[in-house]
């Protein structure tokens, strides 16, 4: 299991991998993420964000991946939240709970990266409640506490979502909503070693490269079906499953992404909302 499973504020890697199927790179070099030649050792630490918090958190202010599409996708989904209870899993530096607490949402958070903690406190202030825990863990949360709880990009880090999804369903209301994304399954096939199995659930390893220095990042793969059988198995009804456009303003702030798509779209992550059933 990665060693922040509950780590990403609704963020992603800082380049897309190069070559990804239909998916942008940023404006910065592909160097920034490379595949992982040979499988990690055993004494690699994977998903350290408490190593480059701060470099993590300021890159995704303004990339595409991140400012200008799993963010505004996300808040889009959620509507209008003017008064709800949200709990953000795995909120990072707090970008996600900072958007829908500007919408009129009462807003919560935790993450196991004690680093990201402590940006997402210097960003949302002492009047909320963010908590340091795990995605795939006890949550230190009450039952039927939140309206909503969004999960953007962290599932992904769990080989197992049995729990997670548990634990989410355990503190959302009846007929509360799971917001989330999660790696798109097409996408990372398309960019997986020839011969990859598309049924089979995998882990698949990064580097990326931030503050002059390479992380080692490890994320889990599994097909469309798998994802749609978790979130039916853990009591949840799927309301939507979207592959949105970017957000308003990135064409133009990133012209050369868009040059061949003249719909403006591009594949990278998979949005989904679910209604605790």
């Amino acid at each position: 299991m990665p060693n922040h499973p509950g780590t990403t504020g609704g963020t992603a890697a800082p380049e897309s991998p190069a070559g990804q199927a239909d998916a942008p790179p940023n404006r910065q070099t592909a160097s920034r993420v490379s595949p992982v030649e040979a499988p990690p050792g055993p004494g690699e630490r994977a998903n350290d964000y408490d190593s480059f918090a701060e470099a993590y958190a300021a890159g995704n202010e303004t990339s595409l991946l991140n400012a200008h599409y799993a963010r505004p996708a996300i808040v889009d989904l959620a509507g209008d939240v003017a008064g709800r209870r949200i709990l953000d899993a795995g909120c990072g530096a707090g970008p996600v709970a900072a958007d829908l607490r500007e919408r009129g949402a009462v807003v919560a958070g935790f993450d196991s990266s004690a680093g990201m903690l402590e940006l997402a406190r210097r960003r949302l202030g002492d009047g909320v409640v963010l908590e340091h825990a795990e995605l795939g863990g006890p949550l230190p949360f009450a039952d039927a506490g939140f309206d909503d709880v969004v999960a953007s990009l962290v599932l992904h880090y769990l080989e197992d979502w049995t729990t997670a999804l548990a634990e989410l369903r355990r503190v959302l209301k009846p007929g509360g909503r799971l917001i989330g994304a999660v790696h798109h399954p097409f996408v990372q096939h398309m960019t997986a070693p020839p011969g990859t199995d598309y049924f089979a659930t995998r882990s698949t390893s990064q580097w990326w490269e931030l503050g002059g220095t390479k992380h080692l990042m490890t994320f889990w793969d599994r097909p469309l079906h798998a994802i749609t059988d978790a979130f039916t198995a853990a009591g949840f009804r799927i309301d939507v499953i979207s592959e949105p456009a970017p957000g308003p303003g990135a064409r133009e702030r990133f012209p050369e992404v868009f040059e061949q798509k003249e719909s403006g779209k591009f594949l990278c992550f998979l949005f989904f909302v679910l209604t605790k059933a």
